[in-house]
C-alpha cells in the first residue's frame, strides 16, 4: 500500500488525503493512518490542509522513492485484494439463481427456437461442469451460447485487482464486465457490481490467453479469460478450428474441468491456484469424435446436439427478419425458398439463411432503385448468387488445381 501511495503522489504531483483514498478505493481513514507512517519516513510532506484533509506532496527523498517503485510496478490504479478474499468471493458467488421453462423462454426470446430444444438447453445450464454444443454449420450454436448468460439475472462482484505475492493481477475489464447502474451501499470500492460475464472466443484463441500476461513496460499481470469469465460463461466457438490442436486445448482444461481450480505461473516461476468456475462451453461444428476422446467427453456433462429447424420456425425466422430489412414476402415464397435450400443449398433448414437472403435482396434492390420484394424471380436471383457461384467457384478450383498437379 505504501508503494501504491507514493506512485500514485507521483502521478498526481500535488495531492491530499481524500484525494488518495478516493484514487486508491481505500476508507480515509486507513489511507490517513497510512499517510502518517509514509510522513514519519519522510516521504511525504503536509502543504496545508482543509480540515482533516491533508493537502500532500512528496519530498525528495519520497520521489526517489516513488521513482525506484515505479520500476517494479506503474500499477496506480484502485488497491488489490488478497488472493485469498477473491477466491473466497468467487465460490461464494458461484452457485447461480434457479431457472425455469418460462424464464429460460424470456433469455431466449429473440430466437427462434423450439420447445424440445429449451428442455435440453435448461437442464444443461443449471448442471454444474462444462457444457457441449454440437451440430451442422449455420444451425445457431453461437447464437444460442451468445445468450446462456441471459438466464443468470443477478449481479456479482468483480475486483478491480488481485495481489499475489506483492504483484498486481488485475481483473475488472470495462470490455468484459458490465457494471451495474446503481452499485450497492457500503460496498467496498476495490470491488465492482457487475452482470455476470460472458467471453466468446473463436478461432484466434491461443495457448497465452489461457495463462498470467505480464505487460513489460508497467509491470502488471493481465488475467487471463477464464478467470475474467469467472461466475460467468466462457464460450470456446469454433472448437477445434484453433491455433491449438483439440488435444493440447483440451489437455489444459482438464484440471479445470475436474476440479474448478486452475494453475498460474508468475513470472519467476511462482505457482499459485485461482478458482476456475465459470460455464466453459464447447460448441463446434465438427464430428465430436475427431476432437476428443472418451476421457474428455466423460468430463463435458451436458452434451447438446443443435440441429436444423423446421418448416414452420424457418417461415417465423423468415417473417422476423423480412419485417426488420423491410423485405416484402410474396405469397408463398416463403415454400418455394424451403425448397431451394433444400435442393440447392444445405440439403436442409438452418436459421441463417433467411438473414443472409434478405441481407442480398436488400442489395440488389437498393442498388436497382426497386422495392424490396422478396418473390419466386428474387428467390432465384438470391440462390443464382449464394449458391451457384459458390460450387462453380469451388469446380473452378478443382479443375485447376488438377491441371497444375
Amino acid at each position: 500500500m505504501e508503494d501504491l501511495i507514493l506512485r500514485r503522489a507521483l502521478l498526481d504531483g500535488r495531492t491530499s488525503t481524500m484525494r488518495l483514498a478516493e484514487s486508491l478505493c481505500i476508507s480515509v481513514s486507513l489511507m490517513e493512518k497510512l499517510v502518517e507512517e509514509l510522513r514519519d519516513l519522510r516521504y511525504l510532506e503536509v502543504q496545508g490542509s482543509d480540515g482533516r484533509d491533508l493537502m500532500l506532496s512528496l519530498s525528495d527523498v519520497g520521489k526517489v522513492q516513488a521513482n525506484e517503485r515505479m520500476q517494479l510496478s506503474r500499477y496506480v490504479g484502485p488497491a488489490p485484494v488478497s488472493l485469498h478474499d477473491y477466491t473466497n468471493a468467487v465460490v461464494a458467488q458461484s452457485e447461480r439463481p434457479p431457472i425455469d421453462m418460462a424464464g429460460l423462454k424470456v433469455a431466449f426470446a429473440d430466437l427462434v427456437i423450439s420447445e424440445r430444444l429449451l428442455r435440453e438447453l435448461g437442464p444443461a445450464i443449471r448442471s454444474k461442469g462444462a457444457m457441449f454444443l454440437y451440430g451442422p454449420p449455420g444451425t445457431g450454436k453461437s447464437s444460442i451460447a451468445e445468450r446462456l448468460v441471459r438466464a443468470d439475472e443477478d449481479i456479482v462482484l468483480i475486483p478491480h485487482a488481485v495481489a499475489v505475492d506483492g504483484q498486481i493481477v488485475t481483473v475488472f475489464d470495462p470490455g468484459v464486465h458490465q457494471r451495474v447502474d446503481a452499485q450497492p451501499e457500503r460496498l467496498d470500492p476495490r470491488w465492482v457490481a457487475c452482470r455476470r460475464p460472458s467471453i466468446i472466443t473463436g478461432g484466434e484463441l491461443t495457448s497465452s490467453q489461457l495463462e498470467l500476461t505480464l505487460e513489460a513496460s508497467t509491470g502488471i499481470y493481465l488475467a487471463p479469460i477464464q478467470m475474467l469469465a469467472n461466475n460467468g460463461v466462457l464460450v470456446i466457438d469454433d472448437f477445434g478450428r484453433q491455433q491449438l490442436t483439440p488435444e493440447q486445448l483440451l489437455n489444459r482444461w482438464i484440471v479445470p474441468l475436474d476440479r474448478g481450480i486452475d494453475y498460474l505461473s508468475l513470472s519467476y516461476g511462482l505457482k499459485f491456484v485461482v478458482p476456475c468456475v465459470p460455464k466453459i462451453v464447447f460448441s463446434t461444428n465438427l464430428e465430436p469424435a475427431s476432437l476428443g476422446d472418451e476421457a474428455f467427453f466423460r468430463r463435458i456433462r451436458s452434451k447438446v446436439f443443435i440441429p436444423p429447424i423446421e418448416d414452420e420456425e424457418f417461415d417465423e425466422v423468415l417473417r422476423i427478419v423480412a419485417a426488420v430489412r423491410e423485405v416484402e414476402i410474396d405469397g408463398d415464397v416463403a415454400d418455394y425458398l424451403r425448397w431451394v435450400s433444400r435442393n440447392r443449398g444445405d440439403g436442409d433448414l438452418r436459421p441463417y439463411l433467411p438473414g443472409s437472403v434478405c441481407d442480398i435482396v436488400e442489395s440488389v434492390c437498393d442498388f436497382e432503385g426497386r422495392p424490396r420484394v422478396l418473390d419466386r424471380e428474387m428467390v432465384d436471383r438470391v440462390a443464382d448468387l449464394y449458391f451457384t457461384q459458390a460450387r462453380e467457384l469451388t469446380a473452378m478450383c478443382d479443375d485447376a488445381l488438377e491441371a497444375v498437379g
